[in-house]
């Protein structure tokens, strides 16, 4: 048995399922995004925008766009979903929803109560898929959808449920872009994390979702996660990452290997200064510049609560279709050498495998989280201190 994810689908600006959006990201397309001048009068942004004139929702209190991204991708997963509900009760399957805005966009112009409330994507899944189970929503800034998978780790083990539907979901709305630019920190340009010519973030926005279960069947292993917080700063990162560190450690041990044991690393990789700092700062420490990273923020747009969610979607694609190539980190090639080294993946570069993936996820308030994930083809996973092996 293990705690796998058995299926999973997606949308964000790359394409409109996980297929179009893995075969753009391993060849490092970053065209699909578009300029607004509209939503912050005077500035122009670089959005990662779907393109996609989505179902309405016919419920006037679940019909927002956040809501609409998640139906979009459980449609993709009718037959996983369906069969999930042919194995289980609707009393055994619980929903978990990662986001950070919400309905606050539709908030604003309904004034539905119902639509500030963060639980609303959650009870909106829950109420489409007629489920009796808990229903909940994780909104740790832009570590959301990672700590998604730890809540659903923690209900299959303790026996809340036998399934669980993880989703991350977050639209663009006007809220957190302000937000950012307040922090001056959005760019125009395209990110370009770890150059010394760092220019800041773009904002893109996407749904995932995963169904996780404890199983022995085949799919892809939530070996460890690794949480921690910084108490540091309200929303820059301790440059020391000490609290990073603990949390990779974590996760590595959970998953009971060693550093050299991964084959790449998905960084969170948003583009600022700061988090490049301390981002190079963990990853040279836990794995020297050994391992292939790479972001793919560059590619798919920083999208906050389903930031880690898109990623691990890419990250199991990639376990799952690995053919050599590894997500490209795409920037000007002007490494910033007052940064720690770490091995940024180049698109010319061809590897050997690639059967563990870590994911980095950092979030405002100092929220840190890291996710193990293996390939597994339901046999049992010999561990590194196994002495049967």
């Amino acid at each position: 048995m293990g705690i796998k994810i058995t299926a999973y689908e997606a949308v964000c600006n790359l394409g409109r399922n996980i297929d179009e959006i893995f075969s753009h990201a391993v060849n490092g397309d970053n065209s699909y995004f578009v300029t607004d001048r509209e939503l912050i009068k005077g500035y122009n942004l670089r959005l990662g925008k779907i393109d996609i004139q989505f179902e309405q929702i016919n419920n006037p209190v679940f019909d927002t766009r956040c809501n609409r991204l998640a139906a979009c991708v459980l449609k993709l997963l009718t037959p996983q979903v369906t069969e999930l509900l042919q194995k289980y009760s609707k009393e055994d399957i619980a929903v978990i929803v990662a986001t950070t805005n919400g309905s606050v966009e539709e908030f604003e112009k309904s004034g539905l109560k119902v639509h500030s409330e963060l639980g609303n994507p959650a009870e909106f899944v829950k109420e489409l898929l007629g489920l009796n189970n808990v229903a909940i929503t994780v909104s740790t800034a832009c570590s959301s959808g990672a700590k998604a998978f730890s809540a659903a780790k923690n209900y299959l083990q303790s026996g809340v449920s036998k399934a669980v539907l993880v989703i991350g979901a977050d639209s663009l709305t006007k809220l957190p872009l302000y937000g950012f630019s307040s922090l001056e920190i959005l760019s125009p340009q395209p990110a370009n994390p770890f150059s010394k010519n760092h220019t800041g973030i773009n904002i893109g926005e996407a749904c995932a979702c995963f169904i996780v279960e404890d199983t022995e069947k085949a799919g892809i292993e939530i070996m460890g996660i690794g949480e921690t917080s910084d108490v540091f700063h309200s929303t820059t990162p301790d440059p020391e990452a000490k609290e990073v560190k603990k949390a990779i450690e974590q996760a590595l041990s959970m998953a009971n290997i060693g550093p050299e044991d991964v084959d790449y690393i998905n960084l969170h990789g948003t583009g600022t200064l700061a988090n490049d700092t301390m981002e190079a700062e963990a990853v040279n420490a836990i794995f020297t510049d050994k391992i292939p990273v790479s972001s793919t923020k560059p590619l798919t747009g920083h999208c906050l609560g389903a930031a880690a969610s898109i990623e691990a979607a890419l990250c199991c694609h990639l376990l799952n279709n690995f053919s050599g190539k590894l997500f490209p980190h795409v920037y000007d090639s002007v490494y910033n050498q007052d940064l720690k080294p770490v091995k940024l993946v180049k698109s010319e570069n061809k590897y050997s495998k690639c059967n563990i993936c870590v994911s980095n996820s950092f979030g405002f308030g100092g929220t840190n989280a890291i996710i193990v994930l293996g390939k597994n083809n339901g046999q049992q996973r010999l561990f590194r201190n196994d002495t049967s092996a």
